[in-house]
């Protein structure tokens, strides 16, 4: 490669006698190298901030599974907090194993069929033109173990550990990976990215994954909660629902902001390019400002979300709780999610206020069907991933659509932005393809895993707690006033005021 350094004695010779047709060549070549030098610096440093952004994207959305282990170890009793922990490095440890061997290929293996990709087993022949650098790996993979995570907040304080292990890889890298083909690989089916789509001409809008990472976790959970049950305790005899409250609202606050924080790298980060301009180029306006934008929106929802929740739960309960609030956000921002990069700012408040009401609905009918989810899951992320996805139909607006999907014009938008409903009808389609597909994979799973009695524990693990039947011993020293058969070693008794005449 020639180097970038030109002085005026390497143009001198050949200006002084460039009238020659030799010397005129030979002055077109060295300019023509120093321009083409200069093009190649110029891409490698856009492949170089385009990566880096990428990767940085990458470590936030990691980050968030120390947001899910805080939150999830917040909402469960102090008598489980090490197996939920445990739980929570076990979908990035194995997920990283199985997706590395199986579920990036069947996600992004181009080229490959509409249904499942077919390269990159084990990341042979990786990287590529076609399939990315390992940068996109290590942010799928960030996405794919975010799904597990999900799911084992459902089935959290009764699950046996030999079915985390069975699951989650299962789930990282086969049922997950399907999905996000379909949805994200330009060979997808449903992909708005395809070429010549199938589905309406449009493809489904999913940006970030309402419906591929929020409604597969949230289903793969409400599965395995339906199919073990409801933890002991959680309804008496009559059917009425008793509160198991979690040990900690510390953690859970600690962890809703760890997954605040990560979700700027989930949402804004799924551009994967921020070194991209729209139209001629040379102004202030181009994909960063997307993904600002795009920041921006994810930011109103969730807010929007937490608020409505709020004065909401104070109307319907009396009180204020900062555990509703919390997941009012964390349900605001699954919604949102899908949309978040072709709404205006203004949607995303009405994102925001739907979805809070979607999970409040989702928690009503799931106390009369009798369902037990610790942590809200199924119904936070399955139900207001589902919301985001119906969102995106109505209020995708037309210019954010035709710059972040370039490649064609005249494409389906919004519903109530003008678009007709082509583009509502492909998200209503990915709602039930999505379910359908988990329910056809996941449920069996749990079906024959509590059928091989790998899925629930004893009832007297459940009694006592598995941080000491199987992991060893308590994660704090404390007292559950829940569980009479625990009698601490030493306890502080109440100190009762004593009737005495005398005076002081």
């Amino acid at each position: 490669m020639a180097t970038l350094t030109c002085t005026a004695s390497d143009l001198a010779p050949l200006l002084t006698t460039a009238t020659t047709a030799l010397n005129a060549t030979a002055l077109s070549e060295f300019l023509c190298g120093r321009f083409n030098t200069i093009s190649t610096k110029f891409a490698d440093t856009t492949y170089a901030v385009n990566n880096t952004y990428l990767l940085f994207s990458a470590y936030l959305v990691f980050a968030m599974q120390l947001g899910f282990a805080m939150l999830c170890a917040g909402s469960v009793r102090a008598k489980n907090t090490m197996n939920i922990m445990l739980t929570n490095v076990l979908d990035a440890a194995a997920g990283a194993l199985s997706y590395y061997l199986f579920g990036f290929a069947f996600a992004f293996g181009a080229p490959s069929n509409a249904f499942i990709g077919r390269h990159f087993f084990g990341l042979r022949d990786f990287p590529s033109v076609s399939g990315g650098d390992y940068s996109f790996f290590l942010y799928q993979w960030a996405f794919a173990i975010a799904a597990a995570g999900i799911t084992s907040g459902s089935i959290a304080e009764r699950t046996q550990f030999v079915a985390y292990l069975i699951y989650s890889s299962f789930l990282t890298g086969f049922v997950y990976p399907v999905v996000s083909h379909w949805f994200w690989s330009a060979d997808g089916w449903a992909s708005p990215t395809r070429p010549h789509n199938l589905l309406f001409g449009s493809g489904s809008i999913d940006f970030a994954g309402s419906g591929v990472v929020h409604m597969v976790g949230g289903i793969a959970g409400l599965w395995g909660a339906v199919i073990e049950g409801p933890r002991i305790g959680r309804f008496d005899r009559t059917g009425r629902s008793v509160a198991l409250r979690g040990h900690s609202a510390s953690l859970v606050v600690l962890g809703t902001f760890l997954l605040w924080f990560g979700w700027y790298g989930f949402n804004p980060g799924s551009f994967l390019t921020i070194l991209k301009s729209y139209g001629d180029g040379g102004t202030y306006y181009g994909q960063w400002s997307a993904i600002g934008r795009t920041a921006v929106t994810t930011t109103l929802a969730g807010c929007t979300a937490a608020l409505t929740t709020l004065f909401s739960k104070r109307l319907l309960a009396g009180h204020w709780n900062v555990l509703d609030v919390c997941n009012g956000l964390l349900g605001g921002f699954a919604a949102i999610t899908s949309g978040c990069s072709v709404a205006e700012p203004w949607a995303a408040i009405v994102c925001g206020f739907v979805a809070a009401w979607v999970l409040i609905g989702c928690n009503k009918v799931a106390e009369k069907l009798k369902y037990d989810d610790p942590l809200e899951a199924a119904q936070l992320h399955g139900g207001c991933g589902a919301w985001g996805l119906v969102f995106t139909g109505l209020f995708a607006t037309e210019k954010y659509v035709n710059e972040v999907y370039s490649g064609r014009s005249g494409r389906p938008y919004g519903l109530f932005m003008g678009g007709g409903g082509r583009l509502l009808a492909a998200q209503i389609v990915q709602i039930l393809v999505v379910a359908g597909w988990v329910s056809a994979t996941m449920g069996p799973l749990f079906y024959g895993l509590h059928k091989l009695k790998l899925l629930r524990i004893s009832r007297e693990d459940e009694t006592q707690g598995m941080d000491m039947t199987r992991h060893g011993g308590f994660a704090y020293v404390y007292h559950d006033e829940d569980d009479p058969s625990i009698k601490p070693e030493f306890m502080m008794r109440r100190v009762e005021p004593v009737n005495d005449a005398s005076p002081a």
